[in-house]
């Protein structure tokens, strides 16, 4: 670079300042990029929280439902199995009689 004259120093530099802004312009449209990204990703988030919120209520309601189903299931044989035990008792005294 010792060689060269003022105007070849001063198109070096010019070259170097256009190409330093077309770099300072493709990082900004890339930080723009990843911002639009990130109000998207933030979006996306948010509706899966509110998802997720939803699918919790909705298993503890079914968690509850089963539990209120299991516990009629249960007296329900437990009332079979009084009826059975009475009506064995019936055919016994019939037989007997």
């Amino acid at each position: 670079m010792n060689g060269l004259t003022g105007m070849e120093k001063f198109s070096h530099l010019e070259d170097k300042i256009y190409l330093t802004i077309e770099f300072a312009k493709k990082l900004r449209e890339e930080k723009e990029k990843i911002e639009r990204e990130a109000v998207s990703l933030r979006r996306d988030a948010a509706s899966l929280m509110a998802e997720n919120t939803r699918l919790e209520e909705k298993v503890e309601k079914l968690l509850s439902e089963r539990d209120a189903i299991q516990l009629k299931v249960e007296a329900m044989l437990d009332a079979m199995t009084t009826i059975d035990a009475e009506v064995a008792e019936a055919v016994g005294r019939q037989q007997h009689a």
